[in-house]
């Protein structure tokens, strides 16, 4: 489980494609402290290291990962959203995040508003998820709140901090970005749509 309180910008130093799966190796401030068998979130997409060497690590995505998320187009020297799995105790600052990309979108507009940046997403409303106003919503493993929510939409306004710590600074229109709903409205849409 994650918060979505990005704490480090790893950038991508090697892929290795077998078979159907990516072998990705990262650079990253925390290496030193991870094991093998941790999970780690990449722009929201909870990866298992399964390598260690230097100031680096591996992990692996499979085809189903792959194909759900925006990692098919990541290349070397990306940034990528680095959270390591929160202790049990911890602080939850932002919202809980599971690590389970529901799908992705696309950014559509980026526009910044004295000192803050506002930018809005589209994505596809045939797999039923949804945002409202003022909820969570996890783009790219960034733990945000939904304004100006439609149904096939929604904005969100960075603050200076987030823009210059996350991968945000990167994004433009066309920008293909991992969302994952929040997982108590997806429970609650889940039951109500069975009555």
């Amino acid at each position: 489980m994650f918060t979505g309180i990005i704490e480090s910008l790893g950038t991508i130093q090697e892929i290795k494609k077998e078979n159907t799966n990516l072998h990705i190796t990262m650079n990253s401030s925390f290496t030193g402290e991870l094991k093998i068998d941790q999970s780690v979130a990449h722009n929201g997409v909870c990866l298992t290291v399964v390598a260690i060497k230097d100031n680096s690590y591996t992990v692996t995505a499979i085809d189903e990962t792959i194909k759900k998320t925006n990692l098919g187009s990541w290349k070397v020297g990306d940034s990528i959203n680095l959270e390591r799995a929160m202790k049990l105790g911890d602080r939850l600052d932002g919202h809980i995040v599971q690590g389970h990309v529901d799908q992705t979108g696309t950014c559509i507009a980026a526009q910044e508003t004295n000192g803050s940046w506002l930018y809005t997403f589209e994505y596809d409303t045939t797999l039923n998820n949804i945002t409202i106003e003022k909820g969570s919503i996890t783009v790219n493993g960034v733990s945000l709140t939904v304004v100006n929510s439609k149904n096939n939409q929604f904005s969100v306004a960075i603050i200076p901090y987030t823009h210059e710590h996350t991968n945000f600074k990167t994004f433009k229109v066309g920008t293909k970005i991992n969302l994952e709903f929040d997982v108590i409205g997806k429970y609650v849409s889940r039951l109500y749509s069975n009555k």
